[in-house]
């Protein structure tokens, strides 16, 4: 069996919190074969552990479905009904990673999601932003860091029972099939 060393500038091993107010939860979906409409969840709450070996390093992840923000408030009430992500049946989506590996210049987190009471396994491309003292340690900012990622993906919306697949005249689908997820995180390591 070959052991792969895995070398990141900087790295950090460690327990880390993802800090809300730091990180975009984003998407977008084609609507009537046109253009995307983009969106995000402001509710994330999370915890990654980088190992010491980079690749055995683990992520969870809960998105609040209700703070659905795509800056249309009409759509947002819809979005959450029983049509799409029936919010009230289902408040939240999960991901819980199950391996690591190098991409290239990247990394391929995999991972299960789990939306609407359905999980299925998610892939992620992984990027590493960096790690860096904690400037809001004001006590000690050399007591704790702070890690920033990058995550990209791809889910089939009806694989999770969301949305229908009406078409519009002249044929496609109102909305498409395709949903992308762009993640920015940022986390704070916990040192107490």
């Amino acid at each position: 069996m070959t052991v792969e060393i895995v070398e990141i500038p900087g790295y950090v091993a460690g327990d880390w919190i993802i800090d809300p107010a730091h990180t975009d939860v984003g998407f977008k979906i084609r609507h009537l074969m046109l253009n995307k409409v983009r969106g995000q969840f402001t509710g994330v709450e999370g915890r990654i552990v980088t190992a010491e070996n980079p690749l055995e390093s683990t992520v969870t992840a809960t998105i609040d479905l209700a703070t659905i923000d795509t800056g249309n408030t009409q759509r947002d009430e819809h979005v959450r009904s029983a049509d799409f992500l029936d919010v009230a049946t289902y408040p939240t989506m999960t991901y819980r990673s199950t391996g690591l590996r190098p991409d290239g210049d990247a990394f391929l987190l995999n991972g299960e999601l789990t939306l609407r009471g359905i999980t299925k396994e998610v892939p992620l491309r992984l990027e590493i932003d960096g790690f860096g003292p904690d400037p809001f340690r004001q006590d000690d900012p050399f007591k704790g860091a702070r890690a920033g990622f990058t995550a990209t993906g791809e889910l089939d919306r009806t694989d999770f029972g969301v949305g229908d697949t009406a078409t519009i005249p002249g044929g496609g689908l109102g909305l498409g099939l395709k949903l992308q997820l762009i993640l920015e995180i940022q986390a704070a390591l916990q040192t107490d």
